[in-house]
């Protein structure tokens, strides 16, 4: 790029120069690499850990779980290596220390962990936890679950995916195996079946003492040209301002995910995180959105990562500062069934149906707030008495060399090489 040149990163994808022999030859080799990965997980899942989940020992299914999520983990670790190849990026964390869902001074203090050198190993967020955020590009989930590699949670990801997805070849398979809940985008079957499967998971977490990391995003969709008339839209139906820098929250889904999860999970949180990502001035500009500056090929394919990923965390007690309603008759030992009627995760009154959404609608208008103040001075945290947001820096890296075997799942097949030679 010559002197004096605009970073490729601040122009919209459809007025950057024209793609490189350099950027083609990037391309390749990531999706060599990251597909490699997939494979090397996916073929360990299939002809180490499956013939596992068919014997009838206990012993034999506890290894399966482990092994699953050890597999679940490798493509967390994958992800990060992903970034640190062939997009390098950092994470800038910052957290709420005023309004609600704030963090105490006494868990600020024992947030981050880091080595001799300074660098960030770990961040002690909550172990158990629903992960909501603004959406605004299709690589949202990709840095979520980055941010769970340092929480320690990465093995134990779990999300909502269409239906169609769930046969897609190696990537669709694997997230079979990963217990990711598919939805058939039709609410009157879907609610009960969502209900169930995190009534489960939560279950099992519970019972194994496992994290459990559940990722959703309450806008459904993307902020873009196609989506903001709908929520302009919806805010007219409801007689009430439609959101500037997000869309209006739909509060169905998380609504009854919560009341799924919160019974059979006590000490359950729910983790607020609005994403931001810098632009021209300094963010993304306004009647821009997005996807015209980052795509998941923009990033990896072409190698224009953003050069940051600003997270804003904000935590809440479910059964405690969340209305999720009455869920005191729910029996968590037994799984949602039968006749949604039956089911107190998913017959919700209106009053309360009408409660946690204008909770979960206020939670938004402070995060278009924050999302305004983004634009204005590059950071989604406000300033402190030194004039500056106290902000905390995370390089996307693995933190240990042999972890790259990790993301390659190598020692799945070590492992099941090992136990061969010693039982011949």
């Amino acid at each position: 790029m010559t002197a004096g040149a605009p970073e490729l990163y601040t122009l919209p994808i459809a007025s950057r120069p024209r793609r490189t022999w350099g950027q083609t030859a990037h391309g390749l080799v990531f999706l060599f690499v990251f597909l490699f990965g997939c494979l090397m997980i996916n073929g360990s899942q299939f002809v180490v850990l499956l013939p596992l989940r068919l014997l009838p020992f206990r012993c034999a299914r506890k290894t399966y779980y482990e092994g699953i999520r050890y597999s679940k983990g490798a493509f967390g670790a994958l992800l990060v290596l992903a970034c640190q190849w062939f997009a390098p990026t950092k994470l800038v964390l910052s957290f709420e220390t005023e309004g609600q869902g704030k963090f105490t001074p006494e868990e600020i203090e024992t947030l981050v962990q880091r080595d001799k050198n300074g660098r960030v190993t770990a961040l002690n967020l909550p172990q158990k936890a629903v992960l909501i955020a603004n959406h605004q590009i299709y690589a949202d989930w990709w840095y979520a679950w980055t941010l769970t590699y340092f929480m320690g949670t990465h093995k134990d990801v779990f999300i909502v995916l269409k239906k169609s997805l769930k046969w897609v070849p190696v990537v669709g398979w694997g997230m079979q195996f990963y217990n990711f809940i598919f939805l058939a985008r039709s609410w009157a079957s879907d609610r009960l079946h969502l209900s169930k499967s995190l009534s489960w998971l939560a279950r099992r977490a519970e019972k194994e003492d496992s994290p459990l990391t559940f990722i959703l995003y309450p806008e459904g969709t993307l902020v873009s040209k196609d989506t903001r008339p709908i929520s302009k839209k919806y805010a007219d139906k409801l007689g009430i301002p439609d959101m500037t820098h997000t869309l209006l929250p739909r509060s169905t889904g998380l609504h009854y995910s919560l009341r799924s999860l919160a019974p059979r999970i006590p000490n359950l949180q729910l983790l607020d995180i609005t994403m931001a990502y810098p632009g021209k001035c300094p963010g993304i500009p306004a009647l821009r959105y997005g996807q015209d500056y980052y795509t998941l090929r923009s990033i990896f394919f072409d190698a224009v990562p953003p050069p940051a990923v600003h997270m804003h965390i904000r935590k809440f007690d479910v059964n405690r500062d969340v209305p999720i309603g009455n869920v005191s008759s729910s029996d968590p030992s037994v799984l949602p069934n039968g006749s949604a009627k039956s089911a107190v995760e998913v017959e919700i009154p209106e009053t309360e149906r009408e409660a946690f959404e204008i909770w979960l609608r206020s939670l938004w208008r402070e995060k278009d707030k924050l999302m305004g103040r983004f634009l204005e001075t590059g950071s989604l945290d406000a300033p402190t008495a030194a004039g500056k947001p106290v902000e905390v820096n995370v390089p996307l890296r693995l933190r240990h060399g042999y972890e790259v075997l990790d993301a390659f799942c190598f020692f799945v097949p070590a492992v099941a090489g090992w136990a061969w030679s010693k039982l011949r």
